[in-house]
């Protein structure tokens, strides 16, 4: 990777990474701040952020942005998470110049327009009633609820119709002026792209930034809980989980090949155990969620109201199983998915800027491949084993959604894991 790296006096951090065989550029603005960065009476702000940027400046209304874009044959697009939000542009080499161009328009001359605020709230309620529909998705919303009891990281990204309702455009100009600073943001662009021209680009279009980091978002403990609602959907959505780990964490990449053995692929354990040998659901998978000061583990599955009482022990049992014995064939293959995953992920223009800007964010550097994949490489079967006993000494999570009254309860699900 031809990767380089520009810090302006603003503070500002320009990366790029050419690919000479591309015709096509990928280009991101990405701010260190998301939800996690709201106060309490802030919830959902950063994402309504994310919505209005698109809503007009002081040189274009709506309809002239995506004009302009999509008369160039480019796309535009952003993405709010817990720790960053992110905002896209895909054009032709040719016309990286005018992607960069609106970029910093709707970053820095957004207007806010009352009438234009008043119709992409109606647009968040219908997001958030879509989200409320759709189990399989709510039930994520309640286990980072019952994740994180009481803390911005658990709340639902979207917020709330009673708070998305309060903002007014004030509240959207203190946010952005507050968390939308030069030293917690990143210029990324990958493709056909020319360095040089990217960093005076964004010299000249983002010299309006606010200087400095801004604040830090507060910190996050995982503590652990339940979350239960009856409902009359056809089908049960379950999520066990424990602590996981912090991306900066010595162990995240064991617990990352853990996750892989036990609930990566379909020849994982619990793909192994649970569908195929036993059919007790369609789909079953284990994920990690890594932060800047913590993690999460999870284990999803869904499955009808009989098979819950089965479903549930060989979950447990399986992860208590492969944390005892992880096999060393079993660590090899996740070695490899994960490798594979990295390398073929940045096959793609748009996840090298990505992951160019996460890494500056997280590390300060973008870290070559050769070093993640020897990350991946010196992981043992002792550390999978440390990962996995790390993961059951937690207090753990239950969120589940529908047809639920034969599910075992946390108490249950304590006992047999302390058993």
């Amino acid at each position: 990777m031809s990767v380089k790296v520009t810090t302006l006096p603003s503070g500002l951090t320009v990366v790029t990474d050419a690919m000479a065989h591309l015709e096509t550029a990928s280009l991101g603005v990405f701010a260190g701040a998301g939800a996690r960065s709201e106060g309490e009476k802030e919830h959902g702000l950063a994402h309504l952020l994310e919505h209005m940027a698109f809503k007009g400046t002081k040189s274009r209304d709506a309809k002239r942005i995506a004009e302009e874009i999509e008369s160039a044959g480019g796309e535009l697009n952003a993405a709010t998470s817990g720790e960053q939000t992110a905002y896209y542009a895909r054009v032709l080499k040719e016309d990286v110049g005018l992607g960069f161009d609106i970029l910093a328009d709707i970053l820095t001359q957004s207007v806010f327009d009352k009438d234009e605020l008043a119709r992409e709230k109606n647009v968040i309620l219908q997001e958030i009633s879509a989200a409320e529909d759709t189990p399989d998705d709510l039930v994520f919303d309640m286990f980072n609820q019952a994740a994180f009891p009481g803390q911005a990281i658990g709340r639902p990204i979207l917020g709330t119709p009673e708070t998305v309702m309060s903002f007014d455009r004030g509240a959207i100009q203190d946010y952005l002026d507050t968390h939308y600073r030069a030293g917690r943001m990143v210029v990324a662009a990958a493709g056909a792209v020319d360095h040089d021209r990217v960093v005076e680009d964004s010299a000249r279009l983002f010299a309006g930034l606010p200087q400095g980091t801004g604040p830090a978002p507060t910190p996050a403990t995982y503590r652990g809980g339940e979350h239960v609602e009856e409902t009359d959907h056809e089908q049960a959505n379950v999520l066990i989980g424990f602590a996981g780990r912090s991306y900066r964490d010595e162990l995240s990449p064991a617990l990352g090949v853990f996750t892989n053995i036990l609930g990566g692929g379909m020849s994982s354990r619990l793909f192994q155990e649970v569908r195929e040998k036993r059919g007790l659901c369609y789909s079953v998978y284990a994920f990690q969620w890594g932060y800047s000061d913590t993690g999460v583990f999870g284990i999803s599955a869904g499955a009808g109201p009989e098979e819950l009482p089965e479903l549930v022990p060989v979950i447990l049992d399986t992860v208590a199983e492969t944390t005892r014995a992880p096999g060393e064939a079993e660590i090899a293959r996740a070695k490899a998915q994960m490798k594979a995953g990295l390398l073929m992920a940045l096959e793609s223009s748009s996840m090298r800027a990505e992951q160019m800007a996460r890494h500056m964010l997280i590390w300060g550097r973008p870290l070559p491949p050769a070093e993640l994949i020897a990350k991946i490489e010196a992981v043992t079967a002792d550390d999978v084993r440390k990962a996995g006993e790390a993961l059951l000494a937690s207090t753990p999570t239950l969120a589940a959604l529908g047809p639920v009254a034969k599910l075992p309860r946390l108490d249950k699900i304590r006992t047999r894991l302390a058993a």
